[in-house]
C-alpha cells in the first residue's frame, strides 16, 4: 500500500532526496518549502502526488495549518520527515544571542511543533513513524558549532522521551545521524558569526577539516525506505560511513573519562 509522507526542508538537499524517494515508489508527498517555486518540476512530474506547500518551520500556527491541509487532501499520514535546519558557524564568544535563538527556534521549535501538529492524527491511526533528522553532531561536538550542537544535541533528548512516549500508540520514532555530505549545509543555507582574531587558529584548522571532498546523499533514498520499511525500527541510525569512525571514538573517551574520575561520583554521595 502507498503511503503519505509530510517532508520538511524539501527543496534540496536530504529532503529533495527524500522526496524523491517516496515519489519514486509511488507514494504521496506533502513537501514543504519557503519558496515552493523550488517543487515545480516535481508537480510536473509527478501531479497530485505532490502537495507543495509553503513553510517557514519557526511559524508554529502556519505548521499546524500546513498539516492539517496535508492530512485534509490525503487523507492519512505515515511518515513524517523533520528534515529543514540549518548550521550556524562560530564560537560560543562570537554567535549573537539572536543567532542562537535562531538556530533553536528553526532546529528544535520547529520540529516540536511539527511533531506537535502530527501526533493527535498519528494517535488516532495507531500507527506513523516520525524522522528526525539530527547528526552525528548531535552525538558529539566540535569546535565553532556549539550553537548547532546546542539545537541537535537538544533535539536528540527530546527525540528519545518521545520514542518511549509515543510507542504505545504504535508510533514509531527515528533519528538519522548523518555525517558530512555535499549539501548547502555549510555554504549557501548557512549562517556565520563575526570572526574574532583570537580564534583565528580554531577557524583555519576547521576549514581544513570540512574543505575535503564530500559525498553526495545519493544513497538517502534506499537507506530511508528501508529504515520505513523495517518492522523494528532504529531509534539511532548513522547515514554514511563517517560516523561509524567518530562515534565509537567519542564513547571510548567519555567511557574512560567517567571511570577515572569515579571516586569522584562516590565521593559526592558521600562513600
Amino acid at each position: 500500500m502507498s503511503k503519505v509522507w509530510f517532508v520538511t526542508g524539501s527543496s534540496k538537499g536530504f529532503g529533495r532526496e527524500f522526496v524523491l524517494a517516496a515519489l519514486e515508489k509511488g507514494d504521496k508527498v506533502a513537501a514543504t518549502a519557503r519558496n515552493t517555486d523550488t517543487l515545480n518540476d516535481l508537480v510536473e512530474k509527478y501531479g497530485d502526488a505532490v502537495l507543495p506547500l509553503q513553510l517557514d518551520v519557526t511559524d508554529r500556527d502556519g505548521v499546524f495549518a500546513a498539516v492539517k491541509q496535508a492530512h485534509d487532501t490525503f487523507g492519512s499520514l505515515d511518515v513524517v520527515i523533520n528534515n529543514a535546519g540549518y548550521g550556524l558557524f562560530g564560537t560560543v564568544e562570537e554567535i549573537t544571542e539572536q543567532q542562537l535563538r535562531d538556530q533553536l527556534e528553526t532546529n528544535l521549535f520547529g520540529v516540536f511543533h511539527v511533531t506537535q501538529a502530527v501526533l493527535p492524527i498519528l494517535r488516532e491511526q495507531g500507527s506513523g513513524h516520525i524522522i528526525q533528522i539530527s547528526t552525528i553532531g548531535g552525538v558529539g561536538a566540535f569546535p565553532s558549532l556549539g550553537g548547532y550542537h546546542a539545537s541537535k544535541w537538544a533535539l536528540e533528548g527530546l527525540t528519545e522521551s518521545l520514542s518511549q512516549e509515543v510507542a504505545g500508540f504504535g508510533i514509531k520514532v527515528t533519528l538519522v545521524e548523518p555525517g558530512g555530505f555535499d549539501t548547502d549545509w555549510g555554504s549557501a543555507s548557512a549562517v556565520v558569526a563575526d570572526a574574532q582574531p583570537q580564534y583565528e587558529a580554531i577557524h583555519t584548522a576547521m576549514a581544513s577539516m570540512v574543505s575535503g571532498p564530500q559525498p553526495k546523499p545519493v544513497g538517502f533514498g534506499s537507506a530511508i525506505r528501508k529504515v520505513i520499511d523495517a518492522e523494528k525500527a532504529p531509534l539511532r541510525v548513522f547515514f554514511g560511513e563517517q560516523p561509524t569512525h567518530i562515534a565509537p571514538h567519542i564513547y571510548q573517551q567519555r567511557l574512560a573519562e567517567w571511570a577515572e574520575w569515579a571516586p569522584i561520583s562516590r565521593e559526592a554521595e558521600g562513600k
